[in-house]
């Protein structure tokens, strides 16, 4: 069972790789925030449109490694209609989910990247865009880098 879950983790994983969702530039975005990973290279920018406190619409371009890839792919759709609150839920929670494998309420898709916490050189990678959308919802000004966080 648990190595059909793995495979499945890792399709979907590889399908927001080779296919990301929302990647493009959003001209109308009212907030954006750029992220990098030096210890992979992975570099991002993610564009966010709000209406109040409500994400509306999310997008991202760059360049990295697939889990990165993924991970940003993924963020963009589960982030819509989300208030500035459900956010920062979901970031403690998927930060939590990369550092230890545990699920911790619901993530829904994002599980996916419950086996990352094996791997902790890859756990930068999957967290980066997580760290550029705090960074936009702040609007702070500055790239974001890994190299910031504890993980």
């Amino acid at each position: 069972m648990f190595d059909e879950l793995g495979d499945l983790y890792q399709q979907v994983i590889l399908d927001h790789c080779k296919h990301p969702r929302n990647f493009h530039e959003q001209g109308q975005a009212t907030c954006s925030a750029q992220g990098h990973n030096p210890l992979c290279g992975d570099q991002l920018k993610l564009f966010l449109t709000m209406e109040g406190d409500v994400v509306k619409d999310a997008s991202f371009v760059g360049s990295g490694c697939c889990i990165s890839k993924a991970s940003a792919s993924l963020l963009t759709e589960s982030i819509r209609g989300k208030t500035r609150t459900d956010v920062r839920q979901m970031f403690d929670r998927v930060h939590d989910l990369v550092m230890t494998g545990e699920v911790k309420g619901e993530v829904g898709k994002l599980a996916v990247f419950a086996g990352v916490h094996k791997f902790p050189a890859r756990v930068k990678c999957a967290i980066l865009a997580w760290h550029a959308l705090l960074a936009a919802l702040k609007g702070e000004g500055h790239p974001v880098t890994t190299e910031n966080d504890e993980t």
